[in-house]
């Protein structure tokens, strides 16, 4: 791993564009959706709240990719 490897990972990467602004709340909306598609279908366990919890995982490092990335591509139909 390089220093640059390191610095990608440790710093902090605001969404300085629109297109970074769209993509985290379209990949939130998308994870807040399923969910609550979740909450609604399993019934109350240990096992439903470890799956939101990991969906919030998913969540994070969606947006950690994104995040991180210094030109995300366009949400499909934004090109």
């Amino acid at each position: 791993m390089t220093p640059a490897d390191l610095d990608n990972r440790f710093n902090f990467h605001p969404a300085d564009n629109v297109i970074k602004q769209r993509a985290h709340e379209h990949v939130r909306s998308r994870c807040r959706y399923l969910a609550q598609i979740l909450d609604e279908d399993l019934p109350p366990s240990r096992e439903k709240n470890i799956a939101i919890e990991r969906l919030e995982e998913v969540m994070f490092w969606a947006n950690a990719a994104i995040a991180r990335e210094a030109h995300p591509a366009p949400l499909e139909g934004q090109a």
